[in-house]
């Protein structure tokens, strides 16, 4: 069976000309893991040489094979309920100032790098849960770049090991049990919206507008300095005055650019516009 080594120069040009399209940075430490990634894609299309596959990159398959590309390099195992003390500063502290800002208006939350849907889906859960008799209307906004995950997303049906960390009450509540999985209830589903987004595309983060929070949970680590900086700047430009945009809890947006405010709250630390 075909099976790819792929040499340092050859891991370098493919390494590069990912970051060139979606500002994704593969070091150097990832060759092995995008080998294998890249070895299963060109099994598929009868390609036996990286030079072939990547010059039918290049110049034949165009934006569809990248899509397919990013694809297998780009999944990511999440779960509901991710890092939960970030979460309950969300509902408990920031919310009420979220909610008083947007006085009149719907409360607008973006999941950057939704990848599989749990966090969109956990953000709408508790917004719920907060708002219910609260007359505030609220939607979660999802965005990947991988457009596999985003079909996942869209379907809402999760393995146990995805809803492990999901308090009984709401396990109950807000999802049915399917077999050996379980499924989102439409009631938590028409509050969020999935679509495809590069956010290396500076067009495409200017066209989301008037956010009131920001999760970027993870994903910038990804992005070399430069492109962090670009996609922050564009957060920026999103986010309503007063926004928050949530980074995981090893990042610092202090690291990328100065614009954001630091807020510490009980027992996490955040960004301000």
């Amino acid at each position: 069976m075909f099976s790819l080594v792929l040499g340092e120069s050859e891991f370098t040009r493919l390494a590069e000309y990912v970051y060139q399209k979606t500002g994704i940075r593969f070091e150097v430490g990832k060759q092995y893991y995008v080998a294998r990634r890249l070895e299963r894609r060109m099994r598929e299309l009868g390609f036996e040489s990286f030079g072939l596959y990547f010059n039918y990159l290049r110049f034949e398959g165009g934006a569809r094979e990248m899509e397919f590309l990013i694809n297998e390099l780009t999944v990511n195992e999440t779960y509901f309920f991710r890092e939960y003390v970030q979460l309950k500063s969300f509902a408990e502290e920031v919310l009420p100032i979220l909610v008083n800002n947007a006085t009149g208006s719907t409360l607008r939350i973006w999941s950057a790098g939704c990848s599989t849907g749990e966090e969109p889906y956990t953000l709408a859960i508790i917004l719920l849960e907060m708002l219910s008799d609260s007359g505030v209307f609220f939607e979660v906004h999802g965005t990947d770049i991988n457009t596999s995950v985003l079909e996942v997303a869209e379907r809402g049906c999760y393995s146990e090991r995805a809803v492990k960390d999901t308090p009984v009450d709401y396990l109950k509540k807000y999802f049915r049990s399917e077999g050996i999985g379980f499924s989102v209830v439409p009631l938590v589903k028409k509050h969020v919206r999935f679509y495809h987004l590069n956010l290396k595309d500076g067009k495409s983060i200017d066209r989301m507008k008037g956010f009131h929070a920001i999760f970027c949970r993870n994903v910038l680590i990804y992005f070399d300095d430069q492109s962090r900086r670009e996609v922050a700047l564009g957060f920026y430009r999103s986010l309503v005055p007063g926004g928050f945009i949530f980074l995981g809890h090893s990042e610092s947006m202090s690291r990328i650019t100065p614009v954001f405010k630091l807020r510490r709250f009980k027992e996490v630390i955040l960004y301000q516009k």
